[in-house]
């Protein structure tokens, strides 16, 4: 092993696009950043390297306000001077997608690509807790080192490093292991990602300096490679860091300082590391830490960014996506500019400052447009390609008649599903250019609506229920011509679609009719308390509350849906729960109950509450955060003054449904507080489940013994669930990323609202918009099931709640499709399917599974044409190739598959 001490200093600047200032404004200084960057490097040999953040979005930035300078800082790209990558932005791993992470990498590597070069670090700087299949996405990029700042050592106030009882690792080099057995070398910034900025000129300021920075580096590392980063958060270059440099090497000639890079650095660390790095498995999530400084909360500060993030991401990645392969196969354009476009700007949206929803009120209200724009460009392809596919299906049945209506319904779940169709149904329209169009409307009312049947394409009635939705103004835009304007006749389909093919669609006709329709079947509904489907029974009390019974099991979760409330002194960074409060609660409070929906396809019944609370934090909370009283230390309490919150809770439950789902209504007058409902699960078990990124890790009920937070939150995607091995319940939600597992009787608690005052970390920056003051909405479904969410595969069912299905009217029409079918089939025990698209580069369809399970399975799968097939990385290169289209192949646990194919010669 080397002896001689080099200390690699590497310039950087740790750019949050957006946070403590807006977006245009920290651009401001980017663009300065860049200048002078630019000036540097074209003056001479003393400033050698910069690492641009690891975020290749920094250029896009940049060269909107200085597209001249494109081509020279693509020379210093290639010349190994700016070091970019391999990232699109720098995302907050819990809170996006498991897509959203590969397409950030995928978006990443082919921006870099275009440059000329990408750095091949795994580069988490700043990121709030890391999953823990990140080893395995790297190793599939060919990337075999991670960077990160936080997770395994505890980091506190103005980031400062403090030692633990107990350590996960003892250097700041360690080797990090992913559940399948993939492992990088994990380089922490154990002394922060600042830990050589603002080095001094001055030989005695730096003489003092070097002695405290280079003890404090040695004390972490395992090598005599010592890495300081000179930089921080917005950081403007260090111009005279090579003179610095210089005044280092005289002051200290047994270490060698050199102004270096990742390559560099991570080249001379390799061949200097121990025998023996201890192993860090799965997730970092700073368990072995006092839980102060987390961050786990910005999984609940503005929880409406992550329901629209939650929307935006499933429109893409479950519903346009698959749609826009279906409709290439059949040989029309796959939008591949625009879901780029879409996924870009969504990803906009995704750095750690702003989906967390840790920012200040300017970036957050940016944020909205930008979902909003991606939901469009979504819902417009969504659009197109469901028609496209709907133009080669032959409605043109035997049996059916011409003035029939066809509804194609698509599921692009992946999964086979039984679902309840809501869809608004033009019956007749006019249109302006047929008569003048302030007759019409009378014109359409004039005429009798008629009885609706539904049937399939054999002619069988299906029971189906409607709603005169009246007279509807539309328009028509033609490839061809200009627009038509029209009115129609409009009613509310409602009926139960069964056994939609996963990945395909199935066809059904509205026969409209003189005579009544199909006759009733009996209701879900009981009465105005409780409810019933084939697999389970609610019973609803007069507190709201519900007891659910498995019907499939027998098992009975008694005391569901209450609603629990405490005050709020923290930040958006982090829950604070003022000292010895006890929380409020909806178990003494009546509710108004009444029936809203009733029929045998489905029951609605509404629940109000008008609940008082405190109306804020006191008056000490205000002085507490002008005087930047960490969170941990705050003493304040709640007001003595209350207001009313008003909450509204629909109960649904459908035909077929494995469980209710539930939407409340949260009409929110009050600050400084939390909202959660509770499900009571009596089951015994030290540990749950939840849905992470490529995975359903196993997480421990209680914390570790460091753990000094009365809060013990963790971050969800899709769903959190909790079994005794025999009986499980699985609560999956829509863009509610926060939970905790109460100890008292096995409590899934799951975050609805919070409102808070500030930014909080390192200065005072009030929020009021954080306060999320008005009007709010919150969904998650109630899944009971037999033995745990993998075993029972109830996790499809969860995932499958977020996954709308897609109802298209349309004519009578020859095509050369059937009524019914599948595009793409695949079975595979405990897989979930990810996702299904065109790769980025070439025509070929390429499909990702991850095994939930701790078994090797196995995976079928076939697209409905293709010429070749293999397996692919998760950026898409080719792994393996195979003999056949239909692939058959072993999945090892934990494992993330890619599966390609080449459909066209």
């Amino acid at each position: 092993m080397e002896s001689k001490t080099t200390a690699h200093i590497i310039s950087h600047s740790h750019w949050d696009r957006e946070w403590y200032m807006s977006f245009e404004k920290h651009r401001y200084y980017l663009v300065k950043l860049m200048d002078t960057l630019i000036d540097l490097f074209e003056k001479g040999e003393d400033f050698q390297s910069f690492h641009l953040d690891g975020q290749t979005i920094i250029l896009e930035d940049y060269f909107q306000i200085r597209p001249d300078k494109k081509e020279i800082v693509k020379k210093l790209i290639q010349e190994k001077k700016l070091h970019i990558g391999p990232w699109y932005v720098l995302q907050d791993a819990f809170l996006t997608s498991s897509e959203a992470n590969v397409r950030n990498m995928l978006y990443g590597l082919q921006d870099a690509k275009e440059y000329g070069a990408v750095s091949k670090l795994g580069y988490f700087p700043d990121t709030f807790g890391i999953y823990g299949q990140a080893p395995q996405l790297l190793l599939q990029a060919d990337i075999k080192t991670a960077a990160f700042g936080r997770g395994v050592k505890p980091t506190g106030f103005n980031n400062m490093v403090s030692d633990t009882k107990t350590f996960e690792s003892p250097y700041s080099e360690l080797k990090w292991e992913s559940p399948d057995g993939s492992a990088v070398l994990g380089v922490l910034f154990a002394n922060w990602y600042s830990n050589g900025n603002e080095v001094p000129v001055d030989k005695e300021s730096a003489k003092t300096y070097w002695e405290t920075k280079l003890a404090d580096a040695k004390k972490y590392s395992s090598t005599p490679h010592l890495l300081f980063m000179n930089g921080c958060d917005h950081q403007p270059v260090q111009v005279d860091i090579g003179e610095a440099i210089k005044v280092a090497e005289e002051l200290f000639p047994d270490t060698t300082f050199i102004h270096s890079s990742f390559d560099e650095y991570l080249e001379a660390l390799q061949h200097s590391l121990p025998e023996q790095l201890q192993t860090v498995t799965g997730e970092l999530r700073n368990q072995l830490t006092d839980g102060w400084s987390t961050l786990v909360n910005t999984a609940s500060a503005r929880i409406y960014l992550k329901q629209m993030n939650q929307e935006s991401q499933t429109l893409l990645e479950k519903v346009a996506e698959p749609l826009s392969v279906f409709s290439y196969l059949l040989g029309h354009e796959y939008p591949r500019d625009y879901l780029r476009y879409a996924w870009k700007t969504l990803m906009e949206n995704h750095p750690h400052d702003s989906i967390c929803g840790c920012s200040v009120d300017e970036v957050h209200r940016e944020m909205v447009t930008r979902f909003e724009k991606v939901q469009q460009t979504a819902e417009t392809i969504i659009e197109e390609k469901a028609n496209e596919v709907v133009s080669h299906i032959s409605t043109k049945q035997s049996g059916i008649d011409e003035d029939m209506i066809p509804v194609v319904v698509f599921n692009t779940s992946g999964n086979t599903r039984d679902v309840v169709i809501e869809k608004e149904v033009e019956l007749e329209k006019v249109y302006f250019s047929e008569m003048p169009f302030s007759e019409i409307p009378d014109f359409l009312r004039s005429k009798d609506l008629p009885s609706i049947h539904l049937v399939d394409k054999n002619g069988t009635e299906h029971v189906c229920k409607t709603e005169d939705l009246g007279i509807r103004f539309g328009y028509d835009l033609p490839e061809d011509g200009f627009r038509r304007p029209y009115y129609a006749r409009t009613i509310k389909l409602t009926f139960l679609a069964e056994s939609l093919p996963g990945y395909g669609y199935k066809t059904y006709y509205i026969k409209l009719a003189t005579e009544t329709n199909l006759n009733e079947q009996p209701s879900i509904n009981r009465g105005a308390h409780e409810m019933e489907n084939e697999y389970v029974h609610l019973l609803i009390h007069e507190n709201g509350s519900y007891t659910l019974t498995d019907k499939q099991t027998g098992k009975t979760f008694e005391g569901l849906g209450i609603y629990e409330n405490s005050g709020d002194i923290g930040n958006e960074y982090m829950f604070r729960k003022p000292n010895g409060e006890v929380p409020l609660t909806t178990k003494d409070l009546k509710a108004e109950i009444r029936v809203v929906e009733d029929h045998s396809l489905r029951s609605v019944i509404e629940l109000v509450h008008e609940w008082e609370i405190p109306k804020e934090a006191d008056e000490q909370f205000q002085q507490e955060k002008e005087r930047l009283v960490w969170h941990k230390d705050r003493q304040s309490g709640r007001s003595s003054e209350n207001v009313t919150i008003r909450l509204t809770t629909h109960i649904q439950l459908d035909q077929k449904a494995k469980g209710p789902s539930v939407k409340v209504t949260i009409e929110n007058q009050a600050k400084d507080h939390r909202l959660r409902v509770l499900f009571p699960t009596n089951l015994t078990t030290n540990e749950h489940y939840a849905d992470s990124i490529f995975e359903v890790v196993k997480r421990p009920n209680t914390p570790e013994r460091e753990w000094e937070n009365p809060s013990f939150d963790h971050h969800q995607q899709a769903f959190v669930s909790v079994t005794d091995g025999k009986h499980g319940m699985t609560i999956a939600n829509k863009g509610l990323h926060e939970y905790e597992i109460l100890e008292e009787q096995q409590t899934i608690a799951v975050t609805i609202l919070r409102s808070t005052s500030e930014l909080g970390d390192w200065g005072l920056f009030p929020t009021p918009e954080a306060q999320c003051i008005g009007t709010y909405q919150a969904e998650w479904m109630v899944i009971p099931h037999e033995g745990t969410v993998v075993e029972s595969e109830a996790f499809k069912e969860a995932y499958d709640f977020q996954v709308p299905v897609i109802a298209v009217q349309t004519d009578v029409h020859e095509g050369i499709l059937p009524t019914e079918k599948t595009f793409f089939t695949w079975e595979g025990k405990s897989l979930a399917i990810s996702s299904i698209k065109l790769a980025e580069e070439r025509d070929d369809v390429i499909a990702r599974w991850f095994n939930t399970s701790e078994k090797e399975t196995m995976i079928i799968a076939q697209p409905m044409q293709g010429t070749t097939s293999y397996k692919s990385t998760i950026i898409e290169s080719v792994k393996e190739q195979y003999e056949n289209t239909q692939i058959q192949e072993k999945v090892k646990p934990f494992e993330i598959i890619s599966l390609g194919w080449q459909v066209k010669e």
